[in-house]
């Protein structure tokens, strides 16, 4: 390559190192982020982070969390998954710098796909970057999150490069880049990106019916469409395991029409439509993309001693208290259940944008427009409700996704674009000199406009009190501090957002007047946005996110009540209620726990809960073998009590009683004798034996037990002189386990909704239970099939074009 050429692409990798490396640099000394998700999932995953590393092989499925899941969308290394080593190469620096580089380069690469003059880009690229969500989102865990969005921008960046007919960059960069993006495995992240991709598509099609060149955009879109198969295809065995998964998942369809009181519920294929919409972005707060705490900011932010809160907690109680006070203040006064921070897009890229609107001619400004546009609409969730029950009720997959407002993703990529490609042609010769004044001052006139009609919303139309505010009422004269400063706070940032408009107005205008030149006007600008951006993330995520890394790696200590049940070297489980116990990972790090942290769960083992373990059914508990309790003393201190009702491991039962539905499973369990009798459907029931009586014939000296418990395998012997039906304290999950008798594959159900049971022969008999889930392997051909295609098309492509020539 001409050093000349490849010269700007080395000084763009070397300013996104340095910048990402300088934003996070207690990195360099080993420190590691502390993230609260991620201290949640290294409990979850201990235990087959632990067997790979003892067995050189994948598990699968997990027994520490949730009595039993699959791991597929927890911890899973795949076969062949080369696709991990091309992400390991592009993440090479250290976590979470490693994703912020990912921002840059990503939408650098979208915007040399515009034809954008490197300085732009990279400037572009620094800007979106450092978009506050897409900062916020490390300080809370979501890396999975940010790993998708980091890959948005260059699977959009291969599609325009195959609907401007450079059909082989485009090809390669969209297989690649989609399958990279796949491989981040946040799927809600990706779907988003479909809908930005959805629309450019519409744009490209009716300029190519308005060109007469709809022949040219189904070839574009076909090849398109190969790439981005292709780019799943490489992700066959994660995505099928996903999908199977999902389908079992509190993601997929429930059997149950009846809600936990027993009343009539209508029955869905998704999730919960108040779940979805529990954090919907409000109308008014949308003025976050362009005020940064116009609504306060995060949930609780830090006052300083000059504010109306420290002086009044100060004379109330006194300087001490009202220094600890004013760390955590409750700021926030939207209606969000919790918010890490606003969604601040940055005031001088919003005036851009507008700048766009006015400079930017043809497709790519109307699909930019209508992207963010569409994004903030549906954002607003339940707030915009027509719009929203629309898509939940008749798009595909929409009502697979909770917090609506992440839509928002869609907004904070598209605005920083349109905002560059502004500059593109404000910095070019084609636009006069007084139309480039005119956009300028017309963006001017609209954006403060907007910054003022938002402030004056505010103190006219609403009350600056906040959802949680009842907290402070037994403190006189506190609400009124902290709404007090809600508003010095809003006015503050307001006058700041306008501050940022006027010095990067008077910067682009004396350019246009030639009164500075290009290079120094994207200097002045740079640096103006990353002070705007960079001083607001900042308060979000910074160095004191981070810890040596040891107490990362090992968040969690064990208790003494962790310790006494540690003792305990049978196979049995533990409910900690010292915590909610479905968000709560920490169990899982040390017990196999009932409880965990994950926001697909097995669905019934959801309604399980929710029906039978909320509600303190004992019974419940003994079925899946819980031991051991973990309560708080009187003085809130963890303490450990022996459970002497657990079934234990497996057991025979009596009798088995049958149900018709879902409803007669779960609505069962409520009186059921676990030790003497099983609930199981009618349809399994008629699968059991013919000559297998519901009354069994109890043989009081037959005997079965655990004598082998293996992550992926556990095996059992028992003794009957009869024939006897068995039920085992471990989840049921049919397309993974398999049951032999004496090696030889055995037929097992689902009893009390969410356990196995099995008919065992008399004799004495070996019982293995093995997991073997088929869609590894089934995943793993098309794997393979999908490498090669991507790497032929491409190759062939080239070598026929050279022959061409």
């Amino acid at each position: 390559m001409n050093f000349k050429k490849g010269a700007p692409y080395l000084i763009a990798f070397a300013i996104f190192t340095t910048i990402s490396l300088i934003y996070f640099y207690p990195v360099l000394k080993g420190d590691k982020i502390s993230q609260s998700d991620i201290t949640q999932f290294t409990g979850m995953a201990k235990e087959i982070q632990d067997f790979r590393a003892e067995n050189g092989t994948e598990p699968y499925w997990t027994g520490s969390a949730f009595s039993g899941m699959p791991a597929f969308q927890l911890s899973a290394y795949y076969p062949n998954d080369f696709v991990r080593y091309l992400d390991k190469a592009i993440r090479f620096l250290p976590r979470p710098a490693d994703y912020l580089f990912l921002y840059f380069l990503g939408f650098f690469l979208l915007l040399q796909a515009l034809n954008t003059h490197w300085k732009l880009s990279i400037l572009g690229a620094l800007a979106f970057g450092f978009s506050t969500y897409l900062i916020i989102i490390f300080g809370a865990g979501h890396n999975a999150k940010a790993h998708a969005i980091g890959y948005m921008p260059m699977v959009i960046a291969g599609v325009i490069w195959l609907f401007k007919r450079k059909y082989l960059l485009g090809f390669v960069v969209t297989g690649l880049a989609t399958a990279l993006e796949i491989y981040a495995n946040h799927p809600q992240m990706t779907y988003y990106m479909a809908f930005t991709i959805l629309i450019l598509g519409i744009i490209e099609l009716i300029e190519a019916i308005k060109k007469k060149e709809v022949p040219v955009f189904a070839k574009q879109a076909g090849l398109i469409i190969l790439a981005m198969v292709l780019g799943l295809g490489v992700n066959s065995t994660r995505l099928l395991s996903m999908k199977q998964y999902a389908d079992y998942s509190t993601r997929g369809k429930s059997e149950l029409t009846i809600n936990t009181d027993g009343t009539e519920k209508t029955a869905r294929s998704g999730l919960d439509r108040s779940y979805i919409t529990e954090y919907s972005y409000g109308k008014a707060e949308t003025f976050n993309l362009l005020v940064p705490r116009y609504m306060g900011g995060g949930t609780v932010e830090k006052l300083g001693k000059n504010s109306n809160t420290y002086e009044t907690v100060r004379s109330l109680a006194g300087p001490k208290q009202a220094d600890g006070f004013v760390e955590q203040v409750l700021t926030y006064w939207g209606k969000q259940p919790i918010i890490e921070a606003p969604a601040y897009i940055g005031a001088i890229l919003v005036f851009l944008f507008f700048l766009g609107i006015f400079l930017v001619k043809g497709k790519y400004k109307y699909w930019l427009v209508a992207a963010t546009i569409f994004s903030i609409l549906m954002s607003w969730g339940k707030n915009f409700e027509f719009l929203t029950n629309l898509f939940i009720d008749y798009v595909p997959l929409y009502n697979k996704f909770r917090a609506v407002s992440s839509i928002q993703v869609i907004a904070e990529l598209c605005v920083p674009l349109l905002g560059i490609l502004a500059l593109k042609e404000l910095f070019t010769d084609k636009i006069s000199s007084e139309e480039k004044i005119q956009a300028l001052k017309k963006s001017l006139y609209i954006v403060v406009g907007l910054i003022v009609i938002a402030f004056a919303y505010a103190h006219l139309f609403t009350s600056f009190e906040g959802i949680r505010d009842a907290s402070y009422k037994s403190y006189p004269g506190v609400i009124d501090a902290v709404i007090a400063d809600r508003k010095s706070v809003l006015l503050m940032d307001s006058l700041k957002s306008v501050l940022f408009i006027g010095l990067s107005f008077g910067l682009l205008w004396m350019f246009v007047k030639n009164k500075l030149n290009q290079t120094k006007a994207i200097l002045g600008l740079g640096i103006l946005i990353l002070f705007d951006l960079v001083s607001v993330a900042k308060r979000y995520v910074n160095k004191d996110d981070f810890k040596p890394a040891r107490k990362i790696e090992r968040p969690f200590v064990a208790s003494p009540a962790d310790l006494q049940i540690l003792k305990d070297k049978s196979h049995y489980r533990v409910a900690n209620f010292t915590t909610s116990p479905l968000q709560d990972g920490r169990t899982s790090y040390f017990h196999k726990s009932i409880g965990g942290y994950h926001a697909a769960k097995l669905g019934r083992y959801q309604e399980l809960f929710d029906f039978q373990m909320a509600k303190n059914n004992l019974e419940a508990f003994n079925m899946l073998n819980v031991k051991y309790f973990i309560v708080p003393d009187n003085s809130g201190r963890e303490q450990a009590q022996v459970n002497p009702d657990a079934n234990g491991n497996v057991w025979f039962v009596n009798e088995l009683k049958i149900a018709n539905s879902a409803n007669e499973e779960i609505q069962a369990l409520d009186s059921l004798q676990t030790k003497y009798a099983a609930v199981i459907t009618a349809s399994d029931y008629g699968k059991v034996t013919t000559d297998f009586d519901a009354n069994i014939q109890k043989d009081s000296t037959a005997t079965i037990s655990l004598t082998k418990y293996g992550l992926t395998d556990l095996e059992y012997e028992s003794n009957t002189e009869k024939e006897q039906f068995a039920v085992f304290s471990e989840i049921y999950y049919k397309d993974g386990w398999n049951a032999y008798i004496d090696g030889n594959l055995a037929p097992h159900y689902r009893v009390n909704y969410v356990l196995r049971g099995m008919v065992i022969p008399k004799g004495k008999h070996v019982l293995t239970f093995k997991f073997e889930p088929s869609v590894i392997s089934r995943g793993n051909t098309i794997t393979l099939i999908s490498y090669g295609l991507l790497l032929l098309v491409p190759v062939g492509w080239f070598f026929m074009g050279k022959r061409k020539e």
